[in-house]
């Protein structure tokens, strides 16, 4: 399949990268820390696609919102039968 679009991350945020991403992990326990870093950059990358400013607070909003819907689609856990 064809790549549509190709990732440009050479720029990374280190900066507030770090910080960011250890807020959210400290947020979302159940979300392997990994995924929040993985999140975290893909948030600022699309910002930067996008030619959005991306600040600090704006990736750490879009981020969260991104991670909030991971949680929230998990199917529930089955109780006990």
């Amino acid at each position: 399949m064809p790549t549509l679009a190709t990732s440009r991350l050479t720029g990374t945020p280190t900066s507030f990268h770090e910080p960011v991403s250890a807020r959210l992990a400290d947020e979302f326990l159940t979300v392997s820390v990994d995924t929040v870093d993985r999140c975290v950059t893909e948030v600022w990358a699309c910002a930067e696609h996008l030619g959005i400013e991306a600040t600090p607070e704006v990736v750490e909003r879009v981020a969260r919102e991104h991670l909030l819907a991971l949680v929230n689609s998990a199917p529930p856990p089955r109780g006990p039968r």
